[in-house]
């Protein structure tokens, strides 16, 4: 099958054919324009693949603590028969575990060292159908967690901010207090540590301890459970089937999902993604028009052969046809190139990142400071797809200008002084 001669000559014109210095610059051009795409390209995917990383490394890590979605009572209160709600919340095919809480803020103190803390009151057979954490604890520190025990499991920095150790006392001081006839009081509670531990999110280890279900409504007062939480076999239906819920559940009650939940994270990695997406597409984008420059060289470099392919009755369509496949070969080898570079190197990142390190004594990321110690990536299609549509599309436009100037030249001027 023979292919249109403006494929045939516009790609005779990428590979630069002829010799000359002149043409020879040209061909540098040309190939520093499709450098340069591959590099943008290629950048954009290894950034994106490692944001995508850490997103779902801290994703992971959280919802190894909370639930994907929680049901409570507008005001706070006890939610009247939780046990009704969670079967309700079961008939959606996406619920695989459900169980009921107790949530309430309070503060955690051992002698003069106090800390704010989250109490969250389990079940802990329950607990471990919803939560990873819980079902890697149910066995060992949280079976300690029995009614009447008045144990706690504190997260590990708590304990260390504390300087508690298993079988030691600490106080929970209710945010809420008793009116007496000397007037009000705290209400407090001492508890024995049962052990900590440690999910790896800062947030939770610091800031989260949990008792018993029927410890917790017996401290803070309420009936029962003020919530049930639920665990999805897609984490992310969660927004999904959480509004479904509400609709099936009424609106006797709040259902919120993770997103939600942890709404400030969430919207801040997505804000930040899209703002590295731009700034580096304008990497990409000025490699790209770096096209226009090689195109119009080329485009005056070649004004003779223009002139006689117009007398051999090429129509300017056609002359614009040949440099725009030049420029889009470009951006289309370009394109590919970095696409396979990008992906190359987002694939083996956890292999190049450790080699550097070791090559000069750095660590990109202490685990004294950081959640993680090793470098994640996750290169989604959702962002490659993309990446290399807007590429081509960038070379593509790059085109026009200089494949419009080559189908305007005069054949009579530019054979005149040949």
């Amino acid at each position: 099958m023979t292919l249109p001669y403006e494929l045939q000559i516009g790609w005779r014109y990428t590979r630069a054919g002829r010799s000359g210095r002149r043409n020879r610059f040209i061909s540098f051009l040309s190939g520093a324009s499709m450098l340069g795409i591959a590099l943008g390209v290629a950048a954009l995917i290894i950034v994106l693949s490692v944001m995508n990383g850490f997103q779902k490394e801290v994703r992971d890590r959280m919802l190894a603590v909370i639930a994907h979605v929680e049901i409570f009572e507008p005001h706070g209160e006890a939610l009247p028969d939780w046990r009704t709600t969670a079967e309700q919340a079961r008939r959606n095919p996406q619920v695989i575990g459900a169980a009921p809480f107790v949530a309430a803020q309070a503060l955690v103190a051992r002698g003069d060292t106090m800390r704010a803390a989250m109490v969250r009151g389990i079940s802990p057979a329950d607990e471990a159908t919803v939560t990873p954490l819980a079902a890697q604890l149910r066995d060992t520190t949280l079976a300690a967690l029995t009614p009447g025990s008045w144990h706690i499991v504190l997260g590990a920095e708590l304990a260390r901010a504390l300087g508690v150790g298993v079988g030691d006392k600490v106080t929970l001081v209710a945010a809420g207090g008793q009116m007496t006839p000397a007037g009000v009081i705290p209400r407090l509670k001492q508890f024995t540590l049962a052990g900590t531990f440690e999910a790896g999110h800062y947030e939770y280890d610091s800031g989260l301890a949990l008792i018993n279900l029927d410890d917790a409504a017996r401290f803070f007062r309420v009936e029962g459970a003020t919530g049930v939480q639920l665990r999805l076999r897609d984490v992310h239906a969660a927004r999904q089937v959480a509004a479904e819920l509400a609709i099936s559940l009424g609106p006797e009650v709040i259902v919120r999902d993770w997103t939600r939940t942890n709404r400030n994270w969430f919207d801040a990695v997505q804000i930040e993604k899209r703002l590295m997406f731009i700034i580096l597409t304008l990497i990409v984008a000025v490699a790209a028009f770096n096209l226009v420059s090689t195109l119009v060289m080329t485009v005056t470099d070649k004004r003779a052969d223009i002139a006689i392919l117009r007398t051999l009755g090429a129509s300017p369509r056609s002359i614009m046809g040949i440099f725009m496949v030049q420029g889009a070969a470009a951006g289309i080898i370009g394109t590919a190139a970095g696409v396979g570079f990008g992906l190359l190197v987002a694939l083996n990142i956890g292999t190049i990142v450790p080699a550097i390190e070791r090559a000069f004594g750095v660590a990109f990321l202490p685990g004294s400071i950081y959640l993680i110690s090793r470098m994640p990536s996750e290169p989604l299609a959702s962002d490659i797809v993309p990446i290399a549509l807007i590429s081509l599309l960038l070379a593509f436009v790059a085109t026009l200008y200089p494949s419009w100037r080559a189908s305007r030249v005069d054949p009579a001027e530019a054979l005149r002084y040949e």
